[in-house]
């Protein structure tokens, strides 16, 4: 095997270490984050040892921990209903050709590229429009509109590569266009509805702008805490809590990613085999 020239050798070497500053640039400040929630001080510019303090702290704050409760319970909400909504969306838009599918096809994107303090902003004033009073209730709405079109997109992109002779067989042998959904098209489409619901997960959990105008009294989620917190000073409780939130979309995004990565027929072979 001949060795590459001197040229590409130092091209490719000059691309390393380019990737590597770009790297550094992205992560640096969460790894200071993490080593910092860590820091025996109160302030954040010296390290003065190890401790876990903080964290004890933060799972002993009672309002810490009803704002993480808030955010469990919208995102959990708001997860499954968007979840239903836009399997359901992203099955008629795949299957069905009808007037002005395009049009619907195009819209909801619409939710993914406009600012969020547009859409949280719209919210809001639709809302008041509709004489509905701000609530946990409000908050839940909020991110169930911008959280379907999330799971349309990842759903249709599932359902794209779907053989649709396996429909056809499956009524072949008897089947009724309940059980042939049931047990040829939905097991197929899972991956794609669970990998959509974890990045709906994801994103409601760490949203703060739609959040912010749309929550009310007694509505504050983890955001929204960390957000009041900040205002005094950034502290190493403040880094705890947010080294809790970044692991824990962490591990959602990383499952969210192996589905995505799941074999199109993987899910049809297991059904099949129980």
């Amino acid at each position: 095997m001949s060795r590459k020239p001197r040229d590409q050798r130092v091209k490719a070497k000059g691309l390393r270490v380019f990737v590597g500053f770009v790297y550094a640039f992205l992560f640096a400040p969460i790894v200071v984050l993490v080593l910092f929630s860590f820091n025996n001080s109160k302030r954040n510019a010296v390290w003065k040892g190890f401790t876990l303090k903080w964290y004890d702290a933060l799972f002993h704050d009672t309002a810490v921990l009803q704002a993480l409760q808030n955010s469990f319970k919208v995102a959990v909400v708001a997860t499954i209903v968007s979840s239903i909504f836009g399997t359901l969306a992203a099955y008629a838009l795949v299957r069905y050709r009808f007037r002005g599918s395009g049009i619907y096809n195009g819209a909801i994107y619409i939710p993914l590229v406009i600012p969020e303090i547009v859409f949280g902003v719209a919210l809001l004033t639709f809302l008041r429009a509709v004489s509905i009073n701000l609530s946990m209730t409000t908050v839940v709405i909020a991110h169930i509109a911008f959280t379907v079109s999330y799971i349309v997109v990842v759903v249709r992109a599932r359902m794209v590569g779907f053989d649709r002779h396996l429909e056809e067989a499956a009524m072949d042998l008897g089947a009724n266009e309940l059980q042939t959904f049931l047990h040829v098209t939905l097991p197929f489409m899972l991956p794609g509805i669970l990998a959509g619901a974890l990045l709906a997960f994801v994103l409601s959990f760490d949203d703060f702008v739609i959040t912010f105008f749309n929550a009310g009294v007694g509505a504050t989620t983890l955001p929204l805490k960390v957000y009041s917190m900040v205002k005094f000073g950034v502290t190493p409780e403040i880094n705890a809590i947010s080294v809790f939130m970044l692991a824990t979309t962490s591990i959602i995004l990383l499952v969210y990613y192996k589905l995505q990565g799941a074999p199109p027929g993987a899910t049809i072979k297991g059904a099949g085999e129980e």
